[in-house]
C-alpha cells in the first residue's frame, strides 16, 4: 500500500516529526534521529497519480549525487531508501530564507544584489571544484543562511537537474528535452547541453538581474519558441529599467546574460572577484548601454547564438571527463523464471568485472497502451514506475556494485523491443545484455524482442538462455 506520512511515522531509522514545506515536487519534513546531533530534513517525493516520470528521475539524480558532495554550501547528505515504494532522502537541515523570499521586495540596492551575487558565486566556485553543474540556479534554491556570528553564506539547493562529471548523466539518458526553469535557463541547456558550469552564470546573471531591476530579462516563457528568443533577443539593459543601477553593475549582469558561453565569466570564482571588487570591472560597451536592442543588434546575437553548435560545446566540456564503457541489461521483471534471473546475473557480473570500469545501466520497459490512457496507479494503490525502480535495485543488489557503478532505468513505450533499441543509440551504449525464452508458434510469426533488438541495435547484444524456461514473455 502506499505511505501516507504523518507525524511519528518511521522511514529507515528516521521519524517524520512535522512537514515543513509541500512544493509541486515533493514534500519536506522535518525528521528526528537518536544519533543525530544536527537538525535534519526529509525530502520526500510525490509519486501519485499524473506525476511526470522525469521528477521521478530527477529525485534519483539527487539520490546519487548529494552523497559524493561536501563542504558548507550544501546541505549533509545522511541516508537515503524507501518504503512501501515512497522514496525518501534526509540530508541536514540548514536554516535560512532563499532568495525566493527577497522578490516581493525588488529592486534591492545595488550593493545588496552584488553581495549576494557574490555569495552566491563563491558557492557554485565550490560546486564546480566537486566536478558539479547545478543547472537549475533560481533564487528558490539559492538559500542565505547565518551563522552565530551573523556571517551569511549561501547554501544551494535541489541537485534534481545536476550533472556529475564522474557519475552517470540519468536525465540526459532517458530524455531529450531542455531541462531546467523557464526565466533562468541557458541558452545551451536549452540545446540539451548539460556539462558546462558556466551555464551556473547564465542563470545566476538572470538573478542577479531580477534582484537588481525587479524583473526577469527573458519573462516566463512556456514554449520551445519562447525558450529561444534567448538567442537573439538580448534583455533589457538594466539600467533602462532602473537608471540608478550602476555601470560596473549592468556590466557584470550582461555578462553573465551573454548567449555564447565563451562570453562569459570563464569561472564562477572570477565572477565572484568583480562582484567584490567593483571598483576593478574592466567597462565595455555593455556598461553604457540604456535601451533595447534594436533589429540589428539582434541580428548578431542571434548569429552569435547560431553559432553554437550542442555536440562541439558538449565535446569541449568533456575532454576532460572519461568515457567508461556502457552496458545495459534489460530485465524483464513479470517473467517469473528464477534460472533465467540466475544465468542474466551471471553474465552481467563476469560481463562487469572484466571490463575496467564499466558502468551498468538496469533497464525495464513500463509497456503503455496504444490507444487511451492508462492510470500509473495499480490495483494496490502504488506507482508502477516506483515499483519497478524498486523491484530493478532489488533484482541488481546480488551484483554487489558500487552505486556510482549501476544506474536503474524505467522505460515507458508501447513498443519494448524499440525503447531499448533507441536508448541504446540515444546514450551511445556498448553492449546490451538481455533474456530470451523458448520459441512460441506467435513469437516465430511475429519475431521476439531479443530477435529485433539483436538485428537492429548499433552495439554488441548478448542473449541469455536458461535451461529451463518458466514464461514466453520478453523484456
Amino acid at each position: 500500500m502506499p505511505l501516507h506520512p504523518r507525524p511519528g511515522l518511521s522511514i529507515g531509522e528516521f521519524t517524520l516529526v512535522e512537514p515543513l514545506r509541500a512544493g509541486g515536487m515533493a514534500t519536506l519534513w522535518r525528521v528526528s534521529h537518536p544519533r543525530q546531533a544536527f537538525p535534519l530534513l526529509a525530502k520526500l517525493p510525490h509519486v501519485g497519480y499524473g506525476e511526470d516520470v522525469s521528477r521521478i528521475v530527477s529525485f534519483e539524480v539527487e539520490r546519487m549525487l548529494m552523497p559524493s558532495l561536501s563542504g558548507p554550501h550544501v546541505p549533509r547528505f545522511v541516508a537515503s531508501g524507501e518504503v512501501d515504494d515512497q522514496p525518501w532522502i534526509v540530508m541536514e537541515f540548514v536554516s535560512g530564507e532563499t532568495l525566493l523570499s527577497l522578490l516581493d521586495a525588488s529592486p534591492l540596492p545595488p550593493e545588496r544584489v552584488a553581495a549576494l551575487g557574490a555569495l552566491a558565486a563563491l558557492a557554485l566556485d565550490d560546486l564546480h571544484r566537486q566536478h558539479v553543474v547545478h543547472l537549475d540556479v533560481k533564487p528558490g534554491n539559492l538559500l542565505v543562511h547565518a551563522d552565530a556570528q551573523g556571517r551569511e553564506r549561501i547554501v544551494l539547493l535541489d541537485f534534481g537537474l545536476s550533472h556529475h562529471a564522474h557519475l552517470p548523466d540519468l536525465l540526459a539518458e532517458q530524455f531529450r528535452v531542455p531541462m531546467g526553469t523557464a526565466p533562468y535557463i541557458a541558452p545551451e541547456q536549452v540545446l540539451g547541453v548539460r556539462n558546462d558550469p558556466r551555464s551556473d552564470l547564465f542563470a545566476l546573471g538572470a538573478t542577479l538581474y531580477y534582484l537588481a531591476t525587479g524583473e526577469t530579462p527573458f519573462g516566463a516563457p512556456t514554449s520551445d519558441s519562447g525558450l529561444k528568443r534567448r538567442f537573439y533577443r538580448a534583455p533589457v539593459p538594466p539600467r533602462a529599467l532602473q537608471p540608478g543601477i550602476p555601470r560596473w553593475l549592468q556590466e557584470i549582469i550582461l555578462r553573465c546574460l551573454e548567449v555564447d558561453p565563451d562570453a562569459r565569466y570563464p569561472t564562477a570564482a572570477q565572477l565572484a572577484f568583480d562582484l567584490q571588487h567593483p571598483e576593478q570591472v574592466a567597462l565595455t560597451e555593455r556598461a553604457e548601454r540604456t535601451r533595447d536592442d534594436g533589429a540589428f543588434d539582434a541580428v548578431k546575437r542571434w548569429l552569435r547564438g547560431f553559432r553554437l553548435d550542442a555536440e562541439e560545446l558538449r565535446a569541449k566540456r568533456a575532454r576532460d571527463e572519461a568515457r567508461p564503457p556502457l552496458i545495459v541489461v534489460a530485465v524483464d521483471l513479470k517473467q517469473g523464471d528464477g534460472a533465467l534471473d540466475a544465468a542474466l546475473l551471471d553474465v552481467v557480473r563476469r560481463i562487469v568485472e572484466t571490463t575496467a570500469h564499466a558502468r551498468l545501466a538496469c533497464v525495464t520497459v513500463l509497456r503503455t497502451p496504444r490507444i487511451g490512457m492508462e492510470t500509473n496507479i495499480d490495483a494496490e494503490g502504488r506507482n508502477r514506475h516506483v515499483k519497478r525502480l524498486v523491484a530493478l535495485r532489488h533484482w541488481a543488489r546480488p551484483l554487489a556494485l558500487p552505486e556510482h557503478r549501476v544506474t536503474y532505468h524505467v522505460l515507458e513505450s508501447t513498443d519494448v523491443a524499440q525503447a531499448i533499441i533507441d536508448y541504446a543509440r540515444n546514450n551511445a551504449i556498448d553492449h546490451i545484455v538481455m533474456g530470451a525464452r523458448g520459441v512460441t508458434g506467435v513469437r516465430r510469426l511475429l519475431g521476439s524482442v531479443s530477435a529485433r533488438v539483436v538485428a537492429e541495435a548499433n552495439c554488441t547484444t548478448t542473449v541469455v538462455r536458461a535451461a529451463r524456461h518458466g514464461s514466453d514473455q520478453e523484456p
